[in-house]
């Protein structure tokens, strides 16, 4: 049973629905946050990286949610378990046929035989300065929440996806899964006030908003997942496509919405299912190979100026993702957007440190949060080499 003052941290015991005196109190601060924790400087999803996140000075500690075959919240990126991040050590029983579980999918592992994997040796090769924290196991939701209690008394946000798959559902637990799951565990925490509930999968989106109205939501979307695939499967862009409703946004048609641009009509469809933010990619797939900024003869922007302005004309704020250069940061900062995803926290608050004319949260406490790092991480007995690859 969780302790008075564990929950009193979270903005104190009472209903679901919290004091609106205390609803979103860093949302005074511009919302810088560290993608999947900030994966540029430590290995993704992990506790280090929420703690070097709040080192850094994040408004909010974006991160993704698997759910597992018994049930269990995992901070987790990937549908399956990705060799390139995770090392298996041992099996759970002898002989157990699900073994190695490496590549297995997380709706088919149990939370036990996840928590055998050391996913914290591998450092990926897009990725060059992530730091390694050898033996590291993928933490529960609940988990994270307690280490960040413990990290700091602000009160930081929490901008957690849920990883559904809108084409293939047989390869992750179903949308009513993953809404119920998380309402449970929000409820426990009484941490509605401080966290977003964002996905793809739209229906997921429309189903949190109908059972729990004082969760914000946030929209996300790309190319892919806007418009119908191409014959085949193939996933499109803004340029090449399919027509029809897409199976990520709850059964829109984008196209039914009014708008000169695509930029205004994806905000519509984000407003029609009541979302509280956009939460776009940056740069749209149909850009030319290697040009990945605004600077480059080719790119193509996703996130634009008229899906900022037709956002916030209809209330929504728009928080694009995965900003990795200072041209790309200036970009956004130029059409006016709420926050920005980033998997270097770091280098983005430098650059808004430096214009000086927006408002940032606190930078944490390195003895305090190292200290509840060494006390909550947990490592498998077995531990890569901590060399990174």
């Amino acid at each position: 049973m969780r302790s008075v003052a564990l929950l009193s941290l979270f903005l104190g015991v009472g209903t679901a629905t919290a004091s609106p005196l205390k609803r979103w109190v860093y949302s005074k601060y511009f919302d810088l946050q560290g993608h999947r924790g900030g994966r540029g400087e430590a290995i993704e999803n992990t506790l280090p990286a929420f703690a070097w996140g709040l080192i850094d000075g994040v408004t909010s500690l974006e991160m993704d949610l698997g759910l597992t075959k018994d049930g269990h919240l995992i901070v987790w990126h990937d549908e399956s378990i990705d060799p390139t991040k995770c090392i298996d050590t041992k099996a759970v029983i002898e002989n157990d046929p699900m073994f190695p579980y490496v590549g297995k999918y997380v709706a088919n592992l149990t939370l036990a035989q996840v928590k055998t994997l050391d996913c914290g040796s591998l450092r990926l090769d897009g990725f060059p300065l992530q730091e390694v924290y050898a033996g590291t196991k993928v933490s529960t939701l609940s988990e994270m929440f307690d280490f960040v209690s413990c990290a700091t008394d602000e009160e930081v946000l929490f901008n957690i996806e849920t990883k559904i798959d809108g084409d293939q559902r047989n390869l992750t637990r179903s949308v009513e899964d993953f809404v119920k799951a998380i309402g449970d565990i929000y409820s426990q925490y009484n941490i509605w006030d401080r966290v977003t509930h964002q996905s793809f999968e739209w229906q997921a989106i429309k189903l949190s908003k109908e059972l729990y109205p004082q969760l914000r939501t946030s929209a996300l979307c790309d190319d892919s997942t806007i418009y119908k695939r191409l014959d085949g499967g193939k996933a499109g862009n803004l340029t090449i496509h399919g027509k029809g409703p897409s199976n990520w946004l709850a059964g829109i048609d984008i196209d039914t919405f009014p708008g000169n641009t695509v930029g205004e009509r994806v905000a519509r469809a984000a407003a029609s299912i009541k979302a509280d933010f956009l939460s776009p990619v940056v740069t749209s797939y149909a850009s030319k190979v290697g040009a990945d900024d605004p600077n480059e003869k080719g790119w193509i922007a996703f996130t634009n100026q008229t899906m900022v302005d037709t956002a916030h004309s209809l209330g929504l704020q728009v928080k694009p993702w995965t900003a990795n250069r200072k041209s790309i940061h200036e970009y956004l900062l130029s059409i006016g957007v709420d926050g920005i995803i980033t998997d270097y926290p770091h280098e983005l608050r430098r650059l808004l440190e430096h214009k000086g004319t927006y408002p940032l949260a606190p930078k944490g406490d390195v003895d305090r949060i190292m200290g509840c790092l060494a006390k909550h991480n947990q490592y498998t007995n077995k531990k890569g080499d901590g060399k990174g690859y």
